[in-house]
């Protein structure tokens, strides 16, 4: 094509016409190279669709919504944005594999959003080492938030250790005679929680606990840990499991007839996904955090963003319910994604856009809770700095206590 374009040049322009078309076209080349052209953007994803965390699949239907919407108002700055979705199972090989290919083959600007700690370790180093964007990742691992070591990686959701300290700090402060028992998921994301769950009981809060049990994604139960865990005496419960080990432990603990004050990870406070297949009546009471309005609280029903949301759930998702918070969670990234985009104006490259995501400033991104902003910076590119209890009344989830700044969390000591 360059011959063609030098040809063109010599036969029908001057020397600085054939500069500047030679400019222009390189340009368009890079551009192209990286999956942005004169009216499209181009973006990846993977998501769980199958496996043990299918539930979580429901992030990329977020995402797909709020881009519809958006191109349906004409883009960003002009740009069509094209959203390209892969089901990688919640299996790490299969994220690095789908991965390569949305970077290579797709020549996708950047990777947003894809679900899970062990499938975003997966293409954590390959991310880096190719400088594409591998933005807004939903996982709360802290280690993802690494701005010198891993700067082309950034992640959305709020850090598993400074929940987990809030779980602790609660526990603390308000259950006496606490006898607390752990289930938890025997990788990165499960160790995160002990760790920031220790961190937050403090020294003298660690004899509290007395009974750990850990799973794998692969068994096929979790309900002799649930049985060694009521044997134990404990009288709260910390549930760190994916979505379908958490109704599994809310359905075995019931069937037990053991109801301790059960913390759920937010990763599957799904009413839709985990506490109906539990059955709503059982999962009456848990206890987990929050960090976006609930489209089912009634205190919402004239709030703008969430008629915005709901009316482009009914339009571009029909099917899929509206009330499931990992929608909301990718609909929300979504957002901000295209926050950056805009903040790059027409010149939209990888490195801008990193630039952009990590100077997001009090940006109103819709279905947060009062009070809860998305700050990032060049040194801290964690996005969601607060959370707030909620607790399950059968219904709904059900706001209470003060809200809990997760810095201040992350700076409890050991």
């Amino acid at each position: 094509m360059v011959s063609a374009v030098i040809a063109l040049c010599a036969g029908t322009l001057r020397a600085a016409a054939c500069g500047a078309l030679l400019l222009l076209w390189t340009a368009a080349a890079a551009h192209a190279e990286s999956g942005v052209t004169a009216t499209e953007i181009k973006i990846g994803n993977t998501a769980p669709l199958s496996g043990p965390a299918s539930a979580t699949g429901a992030l990329a239907t977020g995402f797909a919504v709020y881009f519809k919407k958006l191109n349906d108002a004409g883009g960003v700055n002009g740009r069509l944005i094209r959203f390209i979705s892969y089901d990688d199972g919640y299996s790490p090989p299969r994220t690095y594999e789908l991965t390569r290919r949305l970077v290579e083959q797709d020549h996708v600007l950047a990777i947003v959003g894809t679900a899970g700690t062990p499938t975003n370790t997966a293409i954590w180093r390959y991310m880096n080492d190719k400088q594409v964007p591998q933005l807004f990742i939903m996982t709360g691992a802290g280690k993802f938030n690494d701005p010198k070591g891993h700067p082309w990686t950034m992640p959305w959701l709020p850090s598993y250790e400074a929940e987990a300290a809030v779980y602790a700090r609660y526990i603390v402060e308000h259950v006496p005679k606490a006898k607390i028992g752990i289930l938890y998921q025997n990788d990165d994301f499960g160790k995160e929680y002990l760790r920031g769950f220790y961190k937050g009981l403090g020294f003298s809060g660690r004899k509290l606990v007395v009974r750990e049990q850990s799973y794998e994604t692969t068994d096929p139960t979790i309900d002799s840990q649930i049985v060694n865990l009521k044997n134990s005496g404990a009288n709260v419960f910390i549930d760190v499991t994916v979505p379908k080990f958490a109704t599994q432990a809310i359905k075995k603990a019931h069937a037990l007839g053991w109801h301790p004050l059960h913390f759920l990870s937010y990763i599957s406070a799904s009413i839709g996904s985990v506490l109906k297949p539990a059955g709503l009546d059982v999962s009456k009471d848990i206890v987990t955090v929050q960090f976006l309005k609930d489209p089912a609280d009634p205190r919402y029903a004239n709030d703008v963003d969430e008629r915005e949301y709901l009316a482009a759930m009914k339009r571009y998702a029909p099917q899929h319910s509206p009330y499931d918070p990992f929608v909301l969670w990718g609909y929300s990234a979504a957002f901000a994604f295209a926050d950056a985009v805009r903040r790059c104006g027409v010149d939209v490259s990888r490195e801008g856009l990193m630039r952009n995501a990590a100077s997001l400033h009090d940006v109103s991104v819709p279905m947060l809770l009062p009070g809860i902003t998305v700050v990032t910076s060049a040194q801290n590119f964690q996005p969601i700095h607060q959370l707030h209890l909620a607790r399950f009344d059968g219904e709904r989830w059900v706001l209470f206590g003060e809200l809990y700044d997760t810095a201040e969390m992350s700076r409890l000591d050991r």
